[in-house]
C-alpha cells in the first residue's frame, strides 16, 4: 500500500514507513550546523517532540516553529526538535529573523541524504521535502504519539502532542 498525503488536495507519496505509538524511533543522523551532525539516539534521556516541517520559509510551517518555540518556554522539561530538509544556514537565518530561542528549540537539517525522511516515513520524494508530522518521544526513543499531517497545508494537533509530552514527562 502506497502511503500518501495531499498538498493543496494534490496527491504526494511518502517514502518510508509509517511510524507508530511503540515503535522505537529509527536512529538516523542530521545535520545541526553544516559540519556537526546529531544522531536521534544521543538525543535519549529526556522526553522530546520531534516537529517536521516541508520548509521554514512558508507561512504554516513557519506558524508550527513559532507555536512550538512559544511551548518550548513553559515545558522545560521536554526537548524540543524542528526537522526540516531546509541547509543549516538557512535555518540559523530564520531563527534570526523570527526571534526563535535555540537553546530551546533545536533544528536540524535532513538537507544530505533524507535519510530522517525515509526511515520516519515522512519524505515527499517527488518534492524532496518532508510532511508536516509531529512525534514525541520518551527518555527511551520510544515513540509515544505520531502524527502524519493529511493535508500538507494543514497544522499538526498542537493540543494532543503537548498533552502526550506532558504525560510522559511526569
Amino acid at each position: 500500500m502506497v502511503r500518501s498525503c495531499t498538498l493543496k488536495g494534490k496527491p504526494l507519496a511518502l517514502q518510508g514507513p509509517e511510524l507508530k505509538v511503540g515503535d522505537a524511533a529509527p536512529d538516523v543522523v542530521l545535520k545541526s550546523s553544516l559540519v556537526e551532525q546529531v544522531r536521534i539516539a544521543s538525543t535519549n534521556g529526556k522526553v522530546r517532540i520531534f516537529s517536521v516541517v516541508p520548509s521554514l520559509d512558508t507561512p504554516v510551517c513557519s506558524q508550527q516553529t513559532k507555536r512550538f518555540n512559544e511551548e518550548a518556554t513553559k515545558l522545560k522539561n521536554v526537548d524540543f526538535y524542528t526537522v526540516s530538509v531546509d541547509l543549516p544556514p538557512a535555518q540559523a537565518r530564520y531563527c534570526g529573523a523570527e526571534n526563535i530561542n535555540k537553546d530551546r528549540l533545536k533544528f536540524l537539517s535532513d538537507y544530505m541524504d533524507v535519510g530522517f525522511g525515509r526511515s520516519w516515513g515522512t519524505l515527499i520524494p517527488e518534492l524532496r521535502i518532508e510532511c508536516r508530522a509531529a512525534f514525541v518521544l520518551d527518555p527511551a526513543g520510544v515513540i509515544r504519539y505520531a502524527e502524519y499531517v493529511p493535508e500538507v497545508a494543514n497544522l499538526p494537533n498542537f493540543d494532543a502532542v503537548l498533552e502526550c509530552a506532558r504525560k510522559v514527562s511526569g
